[in-house]
């Protein structure tokens, strides 16, 4: 495998908007109420900035597709910006590219911001579009819900758990996710539900009901990049430095083989099972602090919970209605609320997560806070679970 990027790269500062139905801002309000606390916390000036990365997924209803809304927002000085877009997995795809210039040692100071603005969509769920000719041919009637809902269904009967167990336990998995959420004034959503509210809701593609599925949302949030030399030059101390970046993306297999049972994503596992050797984390279970996983529906935060090889295969839902994930339990899970209480503003996403490692790392998590974290992962799921790209950032404490 090659050397990685292990402890390279420095997070100099970051930056998260408020994520909500956010009707008084367009995106590019968005990306300066970001990049404002992010330039803050790096302390630095918009000038020393060398290149920067730009990620949105859905940009035909706000920002266009060029990198232009990025340099005119923040009114960057005429350098290099990318503008990026891999699914749900674009906001670390913006953050990955920024931390391979710094690296490479093609930037000594990088950007990456993340933003989408669906609300004034007018769409309850995500817009649609198309994505390319043969997709629309194979999946005219796909939905979210319902190609999740399958993965519940394969991996309850691969594991023989009860109908009744799993309801319970992805049920778990949102009533911890929203009493984090609760703590957390960024989040759009940021009220306690209780168990019996989350079984008891209205049913959308079976055994998913309401509380399962993430929602739509604006926001936006933004991270700068540097050495860990050139980060202790400027005055900081407490550095958080990058361990690993990993991306899979599926080749067909999934889709049209029969090795693959629907149970699990096999993309995750293999950018787990990299991410881990270029970190050098032997036993995830013991080493990683916490992580931020894409829990687009609670189903899919109980399947990746093991496909990132913390729960063991056919455990999760056990270690769910244990505590294990809890924000008191061993390896706490969307410790700031996830997706569930965030939403999903697509390109923005990623680099949220990351935000509440990072804060989390240097002990500004105010209600939320963790005792002594160590090392935090993040995790993003871009696709059906038959088709899909899979980020894992893994971001820790200098040394650690």
């Amino acid at each position: 495998m090659p050397s990685g990027i292990r402890d390279k790269v420095a997070i100099l500062g970051m930056g998260c908007s408020k994520f909500g139905e956010r009707w008084d801002c367009d995106a590019e309000d968005l990306m300066m109420e970001a990049y404002e606390e992010c330039i803050k916390d790096a302390g630095i000036e918009t000038s020393q900035i060398d290149a920067a990365w730009f990620s949105t997924a859905i940009e035909e209803v706000h920002v266009g597709k060029s990198a232009l809304p990025l340099a005119t927002a923040l009114r960057l000085p005429y350098i290099p910006v990318t503008r990026v877009e891999n699914m749900c997995a674009s906001g670390t795809e913006a953050f990955r590219g920024a931390v391979y210039a710094v690296a490479s040692g093609a930037a000594d100071i990088a950007l990456a911001v993340g933003v989408e603005k669906l609300k004034d969509t007018g769409y309850g769920g995500l817009p649609q579009r198309g994505r390319g000719p043969l997709n629309d041919m194979m999946n005219p009637n796909a939905s979210a819900p319902g190609n999740f809902a399958q993965l519940a269904t394969a991996y309850r009967q691969k594991h023989g758990v009860k109908a009744e167990d799993l309801k319970r336990a992805i049920g778990q998995v949102s009533v911890k996710s929203h009493e984090n959420g609760a703590k957390n004034p960024k989040a759009h959503l940021q009220k306690v539900v209780s168990m019996d509210t989350v079984l008891n809701a209205p049913m959308i593609a079976e055994p998913l009901g309401l509380f399962d599925c993430c929602g739509v949302s604006d926001g936006s949030a933004a991270a700068i990049v540097c050495t860990p030399e050139i980060a202790r030059k400027l005055g900081k101390k407490d550095l958080v430095t990058v361990k690993a970046l990993q991306l899979a993306v599926s080749n067909g297999t999934e889709a049209q083989h029969s090795s693959w049972d629907g149970s699990y994503f096999m993309t995750t596992r293999q950018a787990a099972k990299r991410a881990y050797e270029e970190a050098g984390i032997k036993n995830p279970r013991e080493e990683v602090s916490m992580f931020e996983c894409h829990d687009c529906f609670s189903i899919t935060e109980l399947v990746t919970a093991e496909d990132l090889f913390i729960s063991k295969e056919g455990e999760a839902w056990r270690d769910f209605l244990d505590g294990f994930y809890n924000a008191d339990g061993k390896v706490p899970a969307q410790i700031d609320g996830g997706l569930k209480c965030f939403g999903h503003p697509i390109g923005a996403s990623g680099l949220r997560m990351l935000y509440e490692m990072y804060a989390q790392l240097l002990g500004r998590a105010d209600k939320r806070q963790l005792s002594n974290p160590k090392i935090g992962m993040t995790h993003n799921l871009g696709g059906a679970p038959h088709q899909n790209v899979s980020s894992i950032a893994i971001v820790g404490l200098h040394g650690a």
